[in-house]
This record gives structure tokens, C-alpha cells and sequence, in this order.
């Protein structure tokens, strides 16, 4: 979790916070007299609500999106993993060292058939067969795993209305 997350607190957004939440997805490098400009208040006004959003946990953090190919990592997959029924106590555990990994863009921890479904960006396909083989199958805590490839991704970043 970023590191500005705090809990989020249950206090609806009203149609300001929404604009400067909408203004801060689309860029977050906005200086804070457009953000103003955008949510129609008062730069003051603006950096209060801001201030107030991370407060209340709405805004989560602030960061750049890096794109993996820019970084020479041109093979995105999906990957389902399961764990052993006996090894159920290590989740934690494999999980904080999923999180260390390089590999691993996201990482969502399931109630379902898997357990974790990893995003992963690597090089090619050895360094996906790689990490697959040598990093997940043969973790003692591994009953599984079912890999997909990224041949397209698309982030929905549009807030419900």
C-alpha cells in the first residue's frame, strides 16, 4: 500500500471533491491554481480539499505511471497461483516476498478458486518461464499455478457516478 494511504474514512464525496478527485487522476502533477480552476473554488479552497481527500483516505498517493515496455519489460501476464491446503500458514509470508519482487506490478489476494492472481512484466518469454518455474512452482507453498499472457491492457480510471 502507498505509503500516504491512511484509513479511509466513510464521508461522501460531494461534486468539488469528485472534480478535483477527476482533475488529480487525469494529472497529478496539476499545480494547485488549475485543480482550483477545474473544481470551480478558490485555490485556498483547493488545497484544503486535497489536504482533507488524503486525510480521509480518498486519495491514496501520488505517482507516475512508468510504462514496462519503456523499461524494456515486453511481456505482461496474468498469473493464477493456488497454495497447498497444508500450507495455508505461509501465506503471509509468500505473499510479503511476492511484494519484493521486481517481477510483480500487482498482486491481488483472493477468496476463490486461486488464491493470488500476480500481474507480472518481464523481458520475454524466458524470463516469464523463469520466474514461473523457479520463483512460484517451486515454492514449497505452491500447490499451482495457470499463467495467461497480456496481449492488450486497458486501465478504466473514470469515477462511478
Amino acid at each position: 500500500m502507498d505509503a500516504m494511504a491512511h484509513q479511509i474514512r466513510d464521508e461522501p464525496l460531494d461534486d468539488v471533491d469528485r472534480r478535483i478527485v477527476e482533475a488529480l487522476r487525469d494529472d497529478a502533477r496539476l499545480p494547485n491554481n488549475r485543480i482550483a480552476e477545474l473544481a470551480g473554488v478558490a485555490p485556498s479552497t483547493s488545497l484544503a480539499r486535497v489536504r482533507s481527500l488524503v486525510e480521509r483516505g480518498v486519495i491514496a498517493g501520488f505517482h507516475a505511471i512508468v510504462s514496462p515496455a519503456a523499461l524494456g519489460l515486453g511481456l505482461e501476464a496474468l498469473i493464477s497461483v493456488s497454495i497447498r491446503t497444508g500450507a495455508r500458514q505461509r501465506i503471509t509470508e509468500f505473499r510479503d516476498d511476492l511484494e519484493s519482487r521486481p517481477e510483480v506490478r500487482q498482486l491481488f489476494f483472493l477468496g476463490g478458486a486461486e488464491d493470488f492472481v500476480l500481474h507480472v512484466a518481464v523481458h520475454d518469454t524466458d524470463a516469464l518461464r523463469e520466474f514461473v518455474v523457479e520463483q512460484l512452482s517451486a515454492h514449497p507453498a505452491v500447490a499451482s499455478t495457470r499463467t495467461s499472457v497480456v496481449f492488450q491492457h486497458h486501465e478504466n480510471r473514470a469515477l462511478p457516478r
